[in-house]
């Protein structure tokens, strides 16, 4: 059935039935009291911009993929969209429906476009004994009223009760969606924004986990900026999928690079640049390719200065220096974006990037958070030593990598460090530490191969320890 059979059918219900059952819709700027109907099922057409699977089907759009909502193939594979969004969720409203019927009324345009209710639809499609749907019919087509019917839409999808019901990306993806329409902008920047644009979005939408107004929105708009230059990252371009499950680390990362960006901020490290703020972005949007989150994403660079890594000039350099090296070993596997699954195939990537390198790389985190702690505590010395003491003591002598020369190596450095500190700050006690170490010496127990090397360092040591008894 084509779009001008159905709006005969349609208006032929409005003329033909009564019903005294109205509801209130806030349509032009006023509450407007619309009958609701019952509308057979194949008069019915999704709307596969719903804010609920926004971003998947904008997604395959974006791989040439054609969603035609009338055909049986686009129906089909939108139900199966909108069954994903929320498996739960759906099968408690199926169930729901199957006993008491359905409930909420949804709204249509006069040629059958479910404008609200589309999960619910696809609902009913799936249970044999109902073969309607109850909605109100608004008087206009989409083409004819395209803003009118995205601000109703909005307003049923994302009203206060209803944003924690939704996959968090399709929030901003929305919010960015209405952005670009209203403002006829290609992108958001913040030095050139439409400010009339922001309030009809904060108007309709309102606020999302914090209460900021119009800053709100400007903040999801730039977390969404956030989100394609991810995506652009790793060449993802405009396939939202791979956003899943990682929007607190973009909140949190955006929040930084607006603070830092600038070179004015007291937070990073002495004379950062925007180029080290660049880098700090890069490296978090590996983690967060990784799913890392909670305090260990943190320590890249939230707080205080002396609080992250960023806020530390030598610990940052070194960080950030390891994460290359780590990095730049992994080679990614091409890119199939004519999978016949691309999410899946860009899953699959993104596992095979933290199955690969994602432990060293929170082993690289875990070391230098050590370093951090330990600039934290430099005015706890006994703290710090009792932590090195239990460090060396865990460490199995007798394993073959303790002999290995790197080992030994840095074995040797710890003990002049250790033994340099001694001779600055009491020479009696480093002294006395000798004397322990050359009594503890067994002369039998001297390999052959190095009987020669000690009788010329024994010597040596008598003269030393002769010159010093002579000066004092």
């Amino acid at each position: 059935m084509n779009k001008q059979q159905r709006i005969k059918e349609i208006e032929k219900i409005r003329e033909t039935e009564t019903s005294d059952w109205k509801i209130e819709i806030p349509w032009k700027s006023k509450l407007e009291p619309m009958a609701v109907y019952k509308i057979p099922m194949h008069l019915l057409v999704y709307n596969k911009y719903n804010g609920r699977i926004l971003s998947r089907t904008k997604s395959l759009e974006n791989q040439a993929r054609i969603i035609d909502a009338e055909t049986d193939e686009g129906r089909e594979l939108i139900e199966e969209l909108l069954d994903k969004s929320n498996l739960e969720r759906n099968k408690k409203t199926k169930t729901s429906i199957e006993k008491y019927g359905q409930q909420k009324v949804g709204i249509i345009t006069k040629e059958g476009i479910i404008i609200d209710g589309n999960r619910r639809a696809m609902l009913i499609n799936k249970i044999d004994h109902i073969d309607h749907f109850k909605a109100v019919i608004l008087p206009v087509t989409l083409e004819e009223s395209p803003i009118e019917i995205e601000r109703l839409e909005t307003f049923f999808q994302l009203g206060e009760d209803r944003k924690l019901d939704y996959n968090p990306i399709e929030i901003y993806l929305k919010t960015q969606s209405l952005y670009l329409q209203l403002s006829k902008k290609d992108k958001y920047d913040q030095d050139d924004e439409d400010e009339d644009a922001i309030k009809q979005i904060y108007e309709w939408i309102g606020d999302y986990k914090t209460d900021q107004g119009l800053n709100g929105v400007r903040f999801r708009l730039d977390v969404m900026n956030k989100m394609d230059d991810y995506l652009d990252y790793l060449e993802y371009n405009n396939i939202y999928t791979p956003l899943d499950n990682r929007e607190d680390q973009f909140r949190r990362l955006t929040g930084w690079l607006s603070n830092y960006y600038g070179e004015n901020s007291g937070k990073p490290f002495d004379g950062y640049s925007n180029i080290d703020v660049d880098d700090l972005k890069t490296i978090c949007y590996d983690f967060i390719r990784l799913k890392y989150e909670g305090k260990k994403f943190r320590y890249l660079g939230h707080g205080q200065r002396g609080n992250h890594f960023f806020g530390d000039k030598d610990i940052w350099n070194s960080f950030s220096k390891k994460h290359d090296e780590i990095t730049g070993k992994y080679v990614e596997t091409p890119i199939d974006y004519n999978s016949a699954n691309i999410e899946r195939h860009l899953e699959s990537r993104d596992s095979d990037f933290k199955e690969s390198i994602g432990d060293e790389l929170n082993e690289n985190v875990d070391l230098h958070y050590q370093h951090l702690r330990n600039r934290q505590e430099s005015d706890k010395p006994e703290k710090l030593l009792s932590r090195a003491i239990d460090s060396f003591d865990a460490i199995n002598k007798n394993h073959k990598a303790f002999s290995q020369p790197s080992a030994q190596k840095l074995v040797a450095k710890l003990g002049k460090k250790v033994l340099s500190t001694l001779q600055k700050k009491s020479p009696a006690r480093l002294l006395s530490h000798v004397i322990q170490l050359l009594e503890g010496i067994n002369v039998d127990e001297i390999p052959e191969s190095e009987r020669e090397d000690v009788h010329s360092k024994t010597k040596r040591i008598q003269q030393i320890g002769y010159q010093i008894n002579k000066q004092l």
